[in-house]
């Protein structure tokens, strides 16, 4: 299967001077990696791919539900390894739309939260392509789930906020200190996403406005079968992490909507204490 780029006198009737639409381009959430929680949609999209170019967080097992004969190609991109530009991501998009192609985008958790999705819809909209999206799963909320924890309950968090900790590079990312305040007053739930690397500088600054006593859950790999989390305080939590040798991709999550696995956590740290 070709993906040189091919020539036509005739330009999309929607962009004078574009090459024409042949082909088509969904982009789709895979979930946080369980086959299990793909939606419906996202699998008869995935089924239907001719070329599908797929993230670094998305499970073997989903990618293997392609049809025989569609071309996969891996444009892992992760903060701290080697990644595929975001530029040649979308170069290679337009290019396979525009043979005819039916190119499925293939993110992990929603393509619209942190997933760059928004940035790939543009630059194809540019290009005289409209895309499908298809949502899924995001491991900020598969992660808390597997764990009997919501990110809301009336008695405790009245709202949740989905928060990166690695802001684009030249941005002036996220104030932490107002997150901090807001979050105490109105009583929110942080869910945050690629905020291991920077842990102590996050916790420093929430500690602004919140309590140090503020539960926290620190879960990797959500929703596969190799999960792991690590219960603490605000005041612990970039040596929860690094007692439990976590890392990335994790996310950690901060409130008082974790009080009931807090508990748990300290009665069976209180249990092997006295077992000992």
């Amino acid at each position: 299967m070709s993906l040189t780029l091919t020539s036509s006198s005739r330009s999309d009737d929607r962009n004078p001077g574009m090459p024409p639409v042949h082909g088509r381009c969904t982009l789709v959430g895979a979930g946080p990696g369980d086959p299990e929680l793909l939606t419906i949609k996202a699998l008869k999209a995935i089924q239907s791919a001719t070329v599908l170019l797929v993230d670094d967080l998305v499970s073997d097992e989903i990618v293997a539900m392609a049809q025989p004969g569609a071309r996969v190609i891996h444009v892992g991109k992760r903060g701290g390894c080697k990644s595929t530009p975001q530029s040649f991501i979308e170069r290679l998009m337009i290019m396979a739309v525009r043979e005819g192609e039916h190119v499925v985008r293939l993110k992990g958790g929603d393509p619209f939260i942190f997933g760059r999705g928004g940035e790939e819809v543009e630059h194809l909209a540019q290009a005289g392509i409209q895309v499908e999206v298809v949502n899924g799963i995001t491991s900020g909320l598969a992660g808390l789930t597997s764990l009997g924890v919501p990110l809301t309950h009336r008695d405790h968090a009245q709202g949740v906020v989905f928060v990166t900790g690695h802001a684009k590079p030249g941005s002036p990312g996220t104030d932490w200190h107002a997150l901090a305040a807001t979050a105490h007053a109105a009583r929110l739930t942080l869910v945050i996403y690629m905020g291991v690397s920077g842990a102590g500088r996050i916790q420093n600054e929430l500690l602004s406005g919140l309590p140090p006593s503020t539960p926290i859950v620190v879960v990797q790999s959500a929703s596969l079968p190799t999960q792991r989390h690590a219960v603490g305080t605000l005041a612990t939590l970039e040596q929860t992490i690094a007692d439990n040798g976590l890392c990335s991709p994790s996310i950690i999550v901060v409130g008082d909507v974790l009080q009931g696995l807090a508990a748990a956590a300290s009665s069976a740290h209180l249990a092997l204490e006295k077992a000992a």
